[in-house]
């Protein structure tokens, strides 16, 4: 009379429950992992541009920043073997990307505009002001907010913190439901608000929480790099103009 019971390395025998629980503790050490990871390497490099902050604008030191933020994030997703978020450049998602980019910030801009008029009309410090030395130094500053600024701190903060805190949020069987990608957005937002009150050394720092939260939202809307990186740009350059014709 045969047994009921699964012989040896049959279907639903302990052997198969064994490899299972073996790849949920790989799970558990590949999360563990990368939460470690993204942990040490955040701290680093906030930490180096700390100290490097102090160096002058135009000074040899003035590119290291978005270095070791770019490096800071290429350099362990490279070492990991992971692919990293893409910049997002073929034509059809050019175009997307645009268009999402243009109507977030038609819908911005009115927001910031009425801001630093209300500070401006009531007398009040317009936070987070540029300092632009001379005429001559426009042109500096436009493209340092753009290609060095807006690029570096995405690929930074939205291309490896954020991308690594949807991975670990990620769910095998449901993916990233909503409430998970919100997560992911506060906690992207959080510490992009926190590593410039580190590096400026000023609580008013923390406003640009609400700014990270947008952009992080657009990237995980476009699923890229590019919208984030745009917005970025043209939300700094917006800013700063405006703070400056209206002080």
């Amino acid at each position: 009379m045969r047994s009921s019971f699964a012989q040896p390395g049959s279907a639903g025998s302990a052997t198969d429950f064994g490899a299972v629980g073996h790849l949920l503790d790989s799970g558990r050490e590949r999360r563990a992992r990368l939460t470690a990871e993204t942990a040490i390497v955040t701290a680093g490099a906030l930490a180096a541009i700390r100290t490097l902050h102090g160096a002058p604008t135009g000074g040899p030191h003035w590119l290291l920043i978005p270095g070791v933020l770019v490096t800071a994030a290429l350099l362990p997703t490279w070492i990991a073997r992971r692919e990293f978020p893409r910049i997002g450049l073929d034509a059809d998602h050019l175009r997307r990307t645009l268009r999402t980019v243009a109507v977030v910030y038609l819908c911005v801009l009115p927001v910031i505009l009425l801001g630093l008029f209300i500070a401006a009309k009531w007398r009040l410090p317009i936070p987070l002001q540029p300092v632009i030395a001379g005429r001559g130094g426009w042109l500096a500053w436009l493209l340092y907010q753009f290609l060095y600024v807006a690029v570096a701190e995405e690929v930074f903060f939205r291309g490896y913190v954020q991308a690594n805190v949807m991975h670990l949020l990620k769910d095998r069987d449901s993916g990233l439901p909503a409430w998970r990608q919100f997560l992911a957005i506060a906690v992207s937002a959080a510490c992009f608000a926190l590593a410039h009150v580190i590096v400026q050394g000023r609580g008013i720092a923390l406003l640009t929480f609400f700014p990270g939260l947008l952009l992080a939202w657009l990237f995980i809307r476009t699923r890229s790099l590019l919208a984030p990186v745009l917005f970025h740009g043209l939300a700094n350059v917006s800013y700063g103009v405006l703070a400056l014709a209206l002080s």
